[in-house]
Formats: C-alpha cells, structure tokens, sequence
C-alpha cells in the first residue's frame, strides 16, 4: 500500500467535502486523515488529506488529472498531491553557528526527520568538521563584499544539480537575493530570535539583557524579499528574569531556536503547511 498526501483550498462552498471523499473511495482509496478549516472571514475552505491506495503504475498521475479535471474546475479547487514515502530533498545552509546544525543533522541520522540532506553549504570553512562527523558533502563558498552574486551563482548551481526541494537557513547569516528567493518560493526555511520589545543588530542578547527583558523566543517562518516578513510556521518563547546573566540568555535563545526549527522542518517535511498569501495554515 502507498500513502497520498492531498493538500487543497478553494473558496467556502457546500458539499466540497462530500465530492472529495466521494472521489477517494470511487478510485478505492482508503481516508486515513482527514483535517479541514475554513476561514469565515475570508470565505475560504482548506483541508488536508491522507488516503492509502495499491497503486498501479500510472495511477499517482492518473488521480491527479482527473482530481484536478473533477473537482478543480467546480470548486475552483487549488491541490498540492504529494506521495508519503518521496522524501523532499533539503539543502543546509548554515555560517559559524552549530547548534541548528547539530539537531538537524542528529534528527535526520535518527529517521525523525523525514528528508535527504545532500549537502551542507557554509560562507566559512569552520562547520566542515560537523558535516565530515555525519558524512555529508559540505561546500566552502565564501560571500565576500562585491562576490555575493558570484557565490549565489554558485550556491544555485549546487542546488539544481542535486535537484533540491527546500533550503533551511541553520543560522546562515547572509542576506538572500530576491533571486534566489524567488526561485525557491516559500521553500526556504528561516529562524531567528524573538524578542518583546525586539533588538536587531549583531548582538541582540545582549541588548535584551541590558534591557531586562522578561521574554526571549524564536520564529521559524518562510523566507521572502522582506526581511523576517515571511509566513511564519512555528514560535515558542521562555521567561527569563534579573538573575540570568546574558550567556543564559544566549543558551536559552539557542535552544529555542534549535527546538522552534526542528519543530517546523517536520511540519514541512510532512506536508502540514499550507501557505495563502503571506498567512500559514497548520495542520496537526
């Protein structure tokens, strides 16, 4: 048996369910989760589906025309059809940082993970040794001022070769151009810190600590042409207080970080976001 994953929206409307289920069984497949919501506000029906099926050769392709054929033109029908054992390939990008790096390469050797990494791209040399320990192939591209384009032209090649689905920013800390942005839409993954009020700049702990702040977090979302703008997909915070010095602030912000992206990856990597326009749609 092999396993579907359906992902759809489309504006509100009755019997949208009933036609979809209806369709599954008529094609013999069997619903083993089904999760749905509808946005009043905006009038607009999201649902995400799982149906085990024993599937002939063509039969993947052949429910996807006719699903789309089907339905897609009467409900106007917007649907994303993924096979569950076909991991999505995710590329690494990572700077001097090692904890993202560490969780996402320990979580990966312990099938918690469900993707391939095929390499680990770094702007500096000092993560090679982390990705010699787990066996993966790591490029040194260095991002100098005036070469960013060079590198990126690089950066892109590597990525097609090896024909990736998704990047993760593992604490990269170079801004992407719009182009490679765009050629990756709303599959690039991100995390950073989360503060209340918040502290950019280099050494934002340590802003936060001359601040007294009473909360850290972080925020993993999708990366866009706007600085930290994009969808986000998953947050948590902590309470610090007055009798945490400012490497607890660090090792705390670190480890929600390392927890916050994990968590994230994981809902990526099995099909339980739904993005519309600049708003994620989480299913559990």
């Amino acid at each position: 048996m092999h396993r579907l994953i359906l992902l759809m929206n489309c504006p509100d409307k009755k019997g949208i369910i009933a036609h979809i289920t209806n369709f599954i069984h008529d094609r013999k497949g069997n619903i083993v989760y089904i999760d749905q919501y509808v946005d009043r506000l905006n009038e607009t029906f999201y649902m995400r589906v799982e149906i085990e099926v024993d599937m002939s050769n063509n039969y993947f392709n052949d429910f996807r025309n006719e699903f789309d054929k089907t339905l897609g033109d009467k409900f106007k029908l917007k649907c994303e059809f993924y096979l569950k054992e076909e991991k999505p390939k995710m590329a690494v990008f990572v700077s001097k940082y090692d904890h993202c790096l560490y969780d996402i390469l320990s979580q990966h050797k312990s099938n918690n993970l469900n993707c391939i990494i095929p390499f680990i791209i770094s702007n500096h040399i000092d993560l090679e040794v982390v990705a010699k320990r787990f066996e993966i192939p790591y490029y040194h591209i260095q991002v100098e001022k005036g070469s960013k384009e060079k590198a990126e032209k690089i950066q892109i090649e590597i990525l097609k070769n090896n024909k990736v689905d998704f990047i993760v920013l593992a604490r990269y800390m170079q801004i992407l151009s719009p182009k490679l942005v765009d050629l990756y839409k709303n599959k690039i993954i991100n995390i950073h810190h989360s503060f209340l009020p918040a502290f950019p700049g280099a050494k934002p702990y340590h802003s936060a600590f001359k601040r007294g702040v009473k909360i850290i977090g972080a925020t993993s979302h999708y990366v866009t042409d706007e600085l930290d703008g994009g969808p986000i997909i998953e947050q948590d915070t902590v309470r610090v207080s007055h009798i945490h010095s400012v490497n607890d602030f660090i090792s705390k912000g670190e480890d929600l970080e390392r927890i916050v992206l994990i968590r994230a990856l994981k809902l990526h990597t099995d099909r339980k976001v739904m993005i519309d326009n600049n708003k994620t749609i989480i299913f559990n």
